[in-house]
């Protein structure tokens, strides 16, 4: 069985797609720049609020995108949980894997603020050992900081830990740091970009997870 399971958030525990469209379209708005559909946002997320703001107003220079990403915090802090939903089988997934002694964690490249806040907010009794989003000067994933910044707060082998996530930007992550990769395909990202990223699992349900883990070999 594996001993720690690591967590994407967004796309992966939660689909907060909507949400952080309605943010991203309420800074752009605000500048007076034109907005986007919420669907188009499936292909902007994964690499911290920065870059999609850059990828949402591709010719903004340094200064706008500051400002707008001002904007989109003022929002997004106040309305990160309006539609914002655990994928079904999820809840239930983490509970059994806290009855079965896993260490849970989450590392995301949403910034630390709104990472506590929405973790806090949808799984107030799950006893993550770290949830991790973009800050202290961490670079974002793919760069592994974030799972040696776990590992270090909850030491584990690296052949016991396993990183989930719904997208290229998770599976390279997983490499970079030596664990094994899981890429589900309720995401944000379609299962041809997990398979391009060499995810060593692919699974389409959060019971599949629970197999992997406690039984490594499936």
């Amino acid at each position: 069985m594996k001993k720690l399971a690591i967590f994407d958030l967004d796309g992966t525990l939660l689909n907060t797609i909507a949400d952080l469209g309605a943010a991203c379209n309420y800074a752009l708005a605000k500048m007076g720049f034109a907005t986007h559909p919420i669907s188009a946002y499936n292909f902007m997320v994964g690499n911290g609020v920065r870059r999609l703001i850059e990828r949402a107003q591709i010719d903004a220079d340094e200064a706008t995108v500051d400002k707008l990403l001002e904007y989109f915090k003022e929002y997004y802090n106040e309305h990160d949980c309006d539609a914002t939903r655990p994928y079904p089988g999820i809840p239930e997934l983490l509970k059994e894997l806290t009855s079965e002694g896993v260490a849970l964690a989450v590392a995301s490249n949403k910034y630390q603020h709104a990472t506590t806040a929405i973790i806090r907010h949808f799984f107030p009794d799950v006893p993550f050992v770290a949830v991790l989003g973009h800050g202290d000067g961490r670079p974002v994933k793919p760069d592994p900081s974030v799972v040696f910044a776990i590992l270090n707060i909850h030491p584990t082998p690296k052949a016991d830990v396993v990183m989930i996530g719904d997208s290229a930007v998770d599976i390279e992550t997983a490499r970079r740091a030596c664990v094994e990769s899981v890429g589900v395909t309720w995401g944000f990202r379609p299962v041809s970009e997990l398979r391009n990223a060499y995810a060593e699992r692919v699974v389409s349900t959060p019971a599949q997870i629970l197999e992997l883990i406690k039984n490594p070999g499936y």
